[in-house]
């Protein structure tokens, strides 16, 4: 199906050169060509292309494509899915963004050089512990992996690539690792935050401490969303760090809260105060009327 000849050559400059290249056609019938400083390396191609062609995995884009360029088309693809909001904020957009820049394709030890062909389990378990012999955390080290595995399923999906390398590699945490559970202050402790805070802190810190609620979803909550007569809160959107409304990051995010009398006392209170109180105005607001920054 493939096969491997010599080629020898003579520069203009009368120098003697050779070379190992590698013959076979791609599953359309088009004959391919690849060429390699020795003979090893030749052979190791041409065992691996045989594979894929018996197997069907074959694609001729990833005998081209570097893991920058699908990266660069990824980000494109993502872009598109923001625009468009499907599913993609700006914010995970920027982070991926972060991941790809600083890691991924990083020039010092990154893999945005290699074709995507030339991807494997093992050069992405390297890339894995560099990147953790750079002290970055296990949690940090998996959203990156996550990011290729993601570029790469794109690959799949635009038919560049037939399997995703990143699909068997897995970051390890210590032998302790547990989910974080989070630690909410002692009533003492939060008595003190209330009364060494001013009346907006004690508002604010009260309702957070009263209902659980993320502080993007809190800095979402229009007075529509607040039921007096119900006794509710209803949760139906979050704000990003950008000040982009949208719905929370799942469907059990949308929910009804119950309200104690104390915390709808306090929001009639500070509705009364509010420069701006009409159904569609924020509960918790800056001076302009718009999201507070987280």
């Amino acid at each position: 199906m493939a096969s491997v000849s010599k080629r020898t050559w003579t520069t203009r400059k009368g120098e003697r050169k050779s070379a190992w290249q590698v013959y076979y056609r791609d599953p359309s019938g088009m004959r391919q060509r690849r060429q390699f400083v020795t003979k090893r390396e030749a052979d190791r191609f041409r065992t691996e292309i045989e594979a894929q062609l018996i197997r069907g995995t074959f694609r001729a884009d990833s005998q081209t494509m570097t893991v920058t360029q699908l990266c660069g088309r990824y980000l494109e693809y993502c872009e598109g899915r923001v625009r468009r909001d499907e599913r993609m904020t700006r914010k995970h957009l920027t982070v991926m963004r972060g991941h790809i820049v600083n890691w991924i394709v990083n020039d010092s030890f990154g893999v945005g050089h290699l074709k995507l062909n030339d991807l494997t389990a093992r050069t992405i378990g390297m890339l894995r512990d560099t990147i953790r012999d750079r002290s970055v955390s296990v949690p940090t080290t998996r959203k990156i992996m996550q990011t290729l595995h993601a570029a790469l399923e794109y690959a799949i999906a635009q038919d560049w690539l037939a399997t995703n390398a990143a699909a068997s590699v897995k970051v390890i945490g210590s032998r302790d690792e547990k989910s974080k559970r989070v630690t909410p202050p002692s009533k003492k402790d939060l008595q003190r935050i209330l009364y060494e805070g001013g009346h907006d802190l004690r508002v604010k810190v009260t309702f957070a401490s009263a209902t659980g609620l993320r502080a993007g979803e809190q800095w979402a909550l229009r007075w529509l969303d607040i039921n007096f007569d119900a006794g509710e809160i209803h949760v139906r959107r979050r704000v990003d760090a950008y000040g982009e409304e949208g719905p929370p990051k799942s469907a059990a995010g949308i929910r009804d809260l119950p309200m104690s009398d104390y915390i709808a006392q306090m929001l009639r209170e500070w509705k009364m105060a509010s420069r701006l109180s009409g159904e569609g105005d924020l509960v918790f607001q800056n001076k302009t009327g718009h999201c507070l920054c987280h």
